[in-house]
């Protein structure tokens, strides 16, 4: 009877089309009807799957099914076809285990600023652009209100970058310490509005009350009207000067910071760990401050950046309209008025390019940069986006 069950000349191929037989977790595989027994069975196995090495390992005695630190299991497993998973799972294993694969970065946020391409170039240019600003006399050898007559509306040359105005200002000068008006005006504006709104909207809006209604109604009425207006009818009432504009700007703008900031603390107000703060009796104002307000940071440093360039065009609206800052002081915004207030230029201003292009696209640029910082920082402080 031993011999009818000789298996046939086919019997690797037959087992190694049943390869979801093979062993699993160190069992034998099972096979019917093929082989004279199970030692047989499982030296097809083995010659199906590894080839003529894997059964000459079997018949030697070197390979032991039951011992996975054996020679011969060690032979098998390199011979095993692994799949394109498991190969960049190996890896990456192999890299953790160099080394290598640490990444310098542990904070998310970091990652996330550093993974938005969009963000780094406006990082890049918002530094570049601060550096010519506030370093304006390595740049260049000229004041910019130095008047020059003999060189009034020169072209671009080698001594003039950008050219000069109608009263031979030179322009590349003028865009340079215009800028640090120009960019003190936004972001001073923009921290001066988050200090009165965030403080307002942290504590009040955790206190709520009548103080609450209160402030919430005042801040209607400032967003009841239209921004511009608004700011045009303070200018004509207290005047044109720097500071005049920067506390203006902080009068209209503080609305929409308290806004944002008390409702970001009626959606944690009824948090469990605010409910076990109040349990342990910490005071309101430590409450706000101390544990609510870090969980707030990120919209309020995205809004910061967002209402400096809102700013930024804002005053150069203005000085264009003849209600910013008064044109003795070089601004990004007096620098392009130059086109309403220069005679015969308005009627000619593509002729002289010079006088407003050079300086718009400075302007662009660095509003430009700025947007793609928030929405850079936006993107990164979103719980939501995972990755």
């Amino acid at each position: 009877n031993g011999a009818d069950r000789i298996p046939p000349a086919d019997a690797h191929q037959r087992i190694y089309r049943h390869r979801k037989h093979l062993p699993v977790a160190g069992r034998r595989p099972v096979v019917y009807g093929c082989c004279q027994d199970a030692e047989h069975a499982h030296y097809h196995v083995r010659r199906a799957v590894h080839g003529a090495a894997g059964a000459a390992l079997i018949a030697a005695g070197r390979y032991d099914d039951r011992d996975s630190g054996s020679e011969g299991e060690t032979v098998m497993k390199n011979k095993i076809r692994k799949t394109a998973l498991e190969r960049r799972m190996d890896r990456i294993r192999a890299l953790e285990e160099s080394g290598r694969l640490a990444t310098k970065l542990t904070s998310r946020t970091a990652r996330k600023i550093l993974s938005n391409k969009l963000a780094v170039l406006g990082a890049a240019l918002f530094l570049i652009i601060c550096i010519l600003c506030f370093a304006a006399p390595l740049f260049t050898r000229w004041q910019p209100g130095a008047i020059a007559l003999s060189d009034r509306m020169a072209k671009p040359s080698g001594a003039h970058l950008f050219g000069t105005d109608q009263m031979g200002r030179d322009i590349w000068a003028r865009i340079l310490y215009g800028g640090r008006v120009s960019i003190v005006v936004g972001l001073g504006s923009a921290l001066g509005a988050a200090v009165i709104g965030v403080t307002l909207g942290m504590f009040v809006g955790y206190k709520g009350g009548w103080a609450d209604r209160l402030i919430l109604k005042i801040s209607d009425v400032f967003l009841a009207f239209p921004q511009m207006v608004l700011i045009i009818i303070m200018v004509a009432l207290v005047g044109q000067s720097l500071r005049n504009m920067i506390l203006i700007f902080i009068l209209t703008g503080w609305p929409s910071m308290y806004r944002m900031a008390r409702s970001k603390v009626l959606s944690l107000k009824e948090a469990e760990f605010v409910q076990a703060l109040n349990a342990f009796g910490i005071s309101s104002v430590k409450i706000a401050f101390k544990h609510l307000l870090p969980n707030t940071v990120g919209p309020i440093v995205v809004n910061i950046t967002l209402s400096t360039a809102m700013f930024i065009l804002q005053e150069a609206s203005l000085s264009v309209l003849g209600y910013g800052v008064p044109q003795e002081i070089a601004t990004w915004g007096n620098i392009i008025n130059v086109i309403t207030n220069a005679g015969s230029i308005r009627y000619d201003w593509l002729g002289y390019w010079w006088m407003w292009l050079p300086c718009a696209a400075v302007l662009v640029l660095f509003v430009l940069a700025i947007n793609f910082i928030g929405d850079g920082l936006r993107d990164a402080s979103d719980p939501t986006q995972i990755g």
